[in-house]
């Protein structure tokens, strides 16, 4: 089924049925079986998500090797640097193991390095490492990158350095890894749970070094020392922060972790979260557009588009090594500084981002790479920022439905990020095509690369012959999945159904915001404009033929104003929609989402 701007995708007609045959079902139980949750038990570790849930660290590949050599380090007093990557799960993963290690040890010479977004780029480099056995440092412990860096890793040895690497992305397409201790959950026999982000993998390296040091009992955290009990539970909120920012699965061990971390984030002991949560607040009230946001209401939304975006900008503008001293050493005054020009930077990265999409999104068009014939977008620009560009390559495989690569050409070297869709794999494009790039890494949904100028027209070539290869002509229309159909009646607020579809949340990859289709609903009023010159329609729909006593809600198509023509009053309409609580003056309603509208066949009635 297509409708104005995308096709549906309704679950519940793709081998399940919307309603069991024993029987009608609650809208909740029907959005559970179209995500095939049908088993009890999975349904309680899926709705009520317990930390005991979580596999144990030791089931981690090398977790316990690493952790010996960590308390073996700390005993010693050797000089520790962790390294980390300069995006917010490589920002977090540097804090979680700073705090257990200064946990124990609070006057431990450790050191935390980020490298130079532009200046140095991704991962391990050679130059830094070296400085850093110049500098005392001893054992490097790296977080959220280093499982391709072979050669670094071989060079920082020869220097005197020792490594214990733990990262989440791709290893080399050869399969060799660096000579050091390697925590990954997809590298060796493997973890229970394989779709950990950086942060994640520290928070285990974590949990696990508590275990090592206080020589407590493996089963639980509960037998820790009360303190390294505590502090473990002081780092859930930065490994909430850090997997919903990398946008892996919100599903299993990470739904678990954002579920818990959310839940502790309000009332975190760390300045610097409550620093930025306070800037975040105020940046966003007077906003007509912006739901106002609390210390006492942090859910993946809010990390999504306003805590992590704060974090990324300084790395994308400025230097993260200032975001990490946020979220670790930095006193409460320094940490309200420090937030305060994480809003003014996130503003100015908004507004390259804007310049910087439309001059892409032209340039894409008028190279015919938004057409059925070349199902990839690949683009390069002298001017366009580095730092920016992979947000913009995520907003143009949004608006196209297909992978998208932005890179800024300077001097002989081009170098970049890209995004893909769902059932791309990026890194597996960028394997093969390897042989034209100087270097990559990533994974599925997003990869950072560098290749010559001269070898970027070859490039260009071989990753849209690529990408033609592996998506279907049809699938370049953006698809909106629906989970089941449902009425206006289900929807009320009066019924209850919405606010149990929120013990689904927390919403993102691979759990996405219950959406449902809505049949022949009847525009109730004239639609209007939202205010403040935006985009967006806001009109009411009711079911069934006659107004009296028939179900109505109030809906919001954000980016809807040049449909316009096909929302008139009296018009019958299928919609696709997320419902949502919404709050005003103390009064709860439900508000549609819309995502997209269809003309309802005639003679349909079924809102």
């Amino acid at each position: 089924m297509h409708g104005l701007t995308r096709r549906w995708l309704v679950e519940s007609c793709a081998g399940l049925s919307s309603r069991p045959p024993e029987g009608p079902a609650s809208l909740f139980d029907r959005v559970l079986r179209a995500r095939g949750l049908v088993d009890p038990a999975d349904i309680r570790r899926f709705c009520d998500p317990k930390l005991n849930d979580l596999s144990r660290p030791r089931d981690l590949p090398q977790a316990t090797e690493a952790a010996d050599r960590l308390v073996a380090a700390v005993r010693a007093r050797e000089r520790i640097v962790i390294y980390g990557d300069y995006d917010v799960d490589g920002i977090t993963a540097t804090a979680i193991l700073w705090h257990i290690l200064r946990c124990v040890a609070p006057d431990l010479p450790v050191r935390c390095y980020v490298p130079h977004r532009l200046e140095e780029g991704y991962g391990l480099n050679t130059d830094a490492l070296r400085q850093l056995r110049a500098d005392g440092g001893s054992l490097v412990v790296s977080v959220d990158c280093g499982v391709t860096a072979i050669e670094p890793v071989r060079a920082g040895r020869a220097a005197g350095l020792d490594f214990i690497i733990t990262d989440h992305h791709a290893p080399a397409p050869d399969g060799a890894l660096p000579d050091a201790i390697v925590v990954h959950p997809g590298v060796g026999a493997g973890a229970p749970f394989r779709d950990l982000c950086g942060a994640g993998v520290a928070f285990k390296l974590a949990w696990r070094f508590a275990q090592r040091f206080s020589g407590t009992g493996e089963e639980d955290a509960e037998r820790l020392p009360k303190p390294l009990q505590q502090r473990l539970v002081d780092m859930l909120p930065l490994a909430a922060l850090g997997t919903i920012a990398d946008v892996v699965p919100l599903v299993g061990e990470n739904r678990t972790l954002v579920r818990h971390g959310l839940a502790v984030l309000p009332c975190s002991t760390l300045p610097g979260v409550r620093a930025l949560v306070a800037a975040a607040a105020d940046a966003g009230s007077g906003r007509p557009a912006g739901r106002p946001l609390s210390a006492g209401h942090v859910d993946a939304e809010v990390v999504a588009f306003r805590l992590a975006p704060m974090l990324n900008a300084i790395g994308r503008l400025g230097h993260a090594a200032d975001a990490v001293h946020l979220l670790t050493g930095a006193t409460p005054g320094e940490a309200a500084e420090t937030a305060a020009r994480l809003v003014r930077l996130n503003e100015q990265r908004k507004s390259t981002e804007r310049r910087i999409f439309e001059e892409a999104s032209a340039r894409a068009e008028a190279l015919g790479m938004t057409g059925p014939d070349h199902r990839a977008i690949v683009l390069d620009d002298p001017s366009w920022h580095p730092g920016v560009v992979g947000i913009v390559c995520a907003r143009l495989a949004e608006r196209y439905g297909r992978p998208a690569i932005l890179l800024r050409r300077e001097g002989g070297l081009c170098r970049g990020s890209g995004r893909s869709v769902d059932g791309f794999s990026l890194h597996g494009a960028l394997c093969a095509c390897r042989d034209l790039l100087t270097r990559f890494g990533g994974h599925d949904a997003a990869a950072g690369l560098e290749i010559p100028a001269s070898a970027l027209p070859d490039f260009t070539r071989a990753f849209i012959e690529h990408a033609n290869g592996m998506i279907a002509e049809t699938d370049l229309m953006p698809s909106v999945r629906l989970d089941c159909d449902a009425t206006l009646d289900e929807l009320h607020i009066a019924s209850g159904q919405v606010d149990r579809l929120h013990a689904l949340a927390p919403f993102g990859r691979s759990n996405r915001r219950p959406a449902v289709r809505i049949r022949a609903a009847v525009v109730e009023h004239p639609p209007r404009l939202l205010k403040g010159g935006g985009t967006g329609l806001r009109f009411r729909v009711r079911a069934g033929t006659d107004p009296a006593g028939a179900a109505s809600l109030d809906a919001v198509w954000w980016n809807g104003a040049r449909f316009e023509p096909q929302v008139q009053r009296g018009v019958r309409l299928d919609l696709a929609v997320e419902p949502k609580i919404s709050t005003w003056n103390g009064r709860r309603t439900v508000e549609l989402n819309i995502l997209d509208v269809c003309p309802a066949p005639p003679g349909a009635a079924r809102a």
